[in-house]
């Protein structure tokens, strides 16, 4: 299962997309989004999702 970013609550700052480990986040058109085929949720790198980490809006969760 893949983390989402819910569009209405980002803060269209980038900080999730820089800590992504498998560059799954990427800018589309005015909101960012998670890539479902790229998104490990971070298993086997780090104990928390990076994205959920940097999130200043907590925007970010499980599908």
């Amino acid at each position: 299962m893949a983390y989402q970013i819910n569009a209405e609550e980002c803060a269209g700052c980038g900080a999730c997309e820089s800590e992504c480990p498998n560059k799954a986040i990427r800018m589309k058109g005015d909101v960012y989004a998670i890539d479902p085929a790229k998104c490990t949720e971070c298993k086997g790198f780090f104990k928390t999702p990076q994205c959920v980490q940097a999130c200043i809006s907590d925007a970010i969760s499980l599908a």
